[in-house]
């Protein structure tokens, strides 16, 4: 049975102003999913979109990835938009300084062995190594979810400086204290988000950090999906409706800003 607190009405146009911080996700949110991580595409369309609204917000727009900040500029191609990476372990300003979390490389050079054994192993379970971090993917194979629901929290009990982040057929090992609500949290103490309302738009697990911080300022969080239990106060279907969302975002600010000249 579904409760009460998971039927989400969908977000208006009119949630995001010119007074906004806004925050995306990339994997489920704005990219579609593949099997193979670096397989996405930029649908046709969002990168204008994206660019108008960027604009639009003074710069007060974010990507927030568990993917590196390195691969997101591959993706989109935007070395200038704020950015953080690996759950907030590398994090780039509105100013382009990029600023990443101390690692102990040791003990990740001993969890990056271990991870690469145990996928050896897994026929089908991918290993992507994030350099900070490392993730088991079996979005190929997902019978291997159960197996991988056992694996993950043992690896991750025999390294303490690092924490297990389960996500959507992902199991990713990340240094221990960094979230995407830690991440969101920073860019809003800084310019171009200091003083904006922020809202947040992400499909997985690993968004529910961000979406408790983002409630806690007032703002506004936007899950894509179905997943439950969520903090969420909006839902969007699929990375589709997002794109769709955001066309009627990019017509609403700028109609507005056409009516103040």
């Amino acid at each position: 049975m579904t409760a009460a607190r998971d039927i989400l009405p969908p977000p208006p146009a009119d949630l995001v102003t010119p007074g906004t911080a806004l925050f995306l996700d990339a994997d489920g949110t704005l990219l579609a999913f593949a099997d193979d991580p670096d397989g996405v595409f930029v649908p046709p369309g969002m990168l204008d979109t994206l660019d108008t609204l960027h604009r639009v917000l003074g710069g007060a727009m974010a990507l927030v990835s568990g993917r590196a900040i390195a691969g997101l500029d591959r993706i989109f191609d935007r070395t200038a938009w704020a950015a953080a990476g690996q759950h907030g372990l590398e994090r780039r300003d509105g100013e382009g300084h990029t600023t990443t979390i101390p690692v102990d490389t040791e003990e990740l050079a001993r969890l990056r062995y271990v991870v690469h054994d145990i996928a050896s192993a897994l026929p089908g379970v991918r290993v992507e190594d994030k350099s900070w971090s490392v993730a088991l993917h079996c979005r190929e194979h997902p019978e291997r979810e159960d197996e991988l629901d056992r694996i993950a929290p043992a690896i991750a009990a025999r390294f303490p400086a690092f924490e297990l982040q389960p996500g959507s057929y992902v199991y990713e090992f990340k240094p221990k204290g960094m979230d995407k609500g830690v991440a969101v949290a920073g860019f809003l103490d800084t310019p171009p988000f200091r003083g904006r309302t922020p809202v947040y738009l992400g499909d997985d697990l690993t968004d529910e950090h961000a979406f408790a911080v983002v409630n806690e300022r007032g703002g506004a969080s936007v899950r894509v999906g179905t997943r439950t239990p969520s903090h969420a106060t909006f839902t969007l279907p699929s990375p589709a409706a997002v794109h769709a969302w955001l066309d009627s975002v990019n017509a609403t600010l700028t109609q507005g800003a056409a009516r103040a000249r």
